[in-house]
């Protein structure tokens, strides 16, 4: 049996179309910010808490829309697999890293840098992010 860990997370580029990543203190991997739904919460109050709680800032009302669900194995949890609800989203006010976050970086997601990054975020959100920016998705 195979432990899954459900999260939502961001997609959020600045105006030169990087890709912002975080690290949670602790950590190695880089990857999108968010995280683990409260109970009787939908993906998006997740989402927007989550973007609060960590970084500061606020999701922009219906700016945020569905990129799909994707899995990899989890990068903070040896032996589990992370299921995510990527989201691009729009945030307003400063972002900062707060709570657990440790850092944060802006990235092309095209040639990110040689970093270590979470395989759900190297596997799946940079190549879908790196396509949308070529206008191929």
């Amino acid at each position: 049996m195979t432990l899954t860990v459900e999260v939502v997370a961001a997609l959020i580029r600045d105006a030169d179309g990087r890709v912002l990543l975080v690290r949670k203190r602790g950590t190695e991997a880089f990857m999108q910010p968010g995280g683990k739904r409260d109970a009787g919460e939908d993906d998006i109050t997740a989402l927007a808490r989550e973007l609060d709680e960590e970084l500061g800032c606020t999701l922009v009302a219906g700016s945020a829309h569905s990129l799909g669900d994707f899995e990899a194995v989890s990068a903070n949890e040896p032996g589990w697999r992370v299921r995510a609800a990527v989201y691009a989203a729009a945030v307003s006010g400063a972002i900062a890293p707060r709570a657990e976050i440790a850092d944060m970086i802006w990235v092309d997601p095209a040639s990110p840098p040689d970093i270590c990054i979470a395989p759900l975020t190297r596997d799946h959100v940079l190549p879908l992010a790196a396509r949308q920016a070529a206008g191929h998705g």
